[in-house]
C-alpha cells in the first residue's frame, strides 16, 4: 500500500503530485527544487546555495519518512547549465559518503519549474 509522504519542512507541491511516495518500504521523492519552506522564497543567484536549500528540502522529505541519506539508493540531478556541475557536486558531495555513495545521473536541461538553476529527485528504502 502506497503511503504520501508529507512534511512542513520541504516545499509543498506546486502541482498535482506529492512530496514523496513511500511503497513498502521504497521511498519515491519528486525534485526537490531551492525554495525555502519557512518563507516561501526561492534561493537563488548563486547555485552553491540553491543547491544547499534543495538538499535541505530532501532531507526533510527524507526524515518525514523515517529516513536519511544514508537510505538514498539512486538520484537524478536536473542541471540548467553544464558548467555548474563542480559547484552542483561539491555540496551534494558533502551529504553522502563517498564509499557508499548512491548511483545517480546528471542531466542538462533546458528549463526547470520557476527557473531554477537545479532539481535533485531521490530512490531511497529502509
Amino acid at each position: 500500500m502506497k503511503k504520501i509522504i508529507e512534511t512542513p519542512n520541504a516545499p509543498a507541491p506546486i502541482g498535482p503530485y506529492s512530496q514523496a511516495v513511500l511503497y513498502e518500504d521504497t521511498l519515491y521523492t519528486s525534485g526537490q527544487i531551492a525554495i525555502n519552506p519557512l518563507t516561501g522564497d526561492l534561493v537563488s543567484g548563486d547555485i552553491t546555495k540553491e543547491t544547499e536549500q534543495v538538499m535541505k528540502n530532501l532531507g526533510a522529505v527524507l526524515e518525514q519518512a523515517g529516513m536519511s541519506y544514508k537510505n538514498v539508493l539512486k538520484t537524478t540531478i536536473f542541471i540548467k547549465d553544464m558548467n555548474d556541475f563542480q559547484k552542483i557536486n561539491m555540496v551534494y558531495g558533502s551529504y553522502f559518503d563517498e564509499a557508499t555513495a548512491p548511483a545517480r545521473e546528471t542531466v542538462e536541461v533546458a528549463r526547470l519549474p520557476k527557473d531554477v538553476s537545479v532539481e535533485i529527485s531521490a530512490l531511497a528504502r529502509k
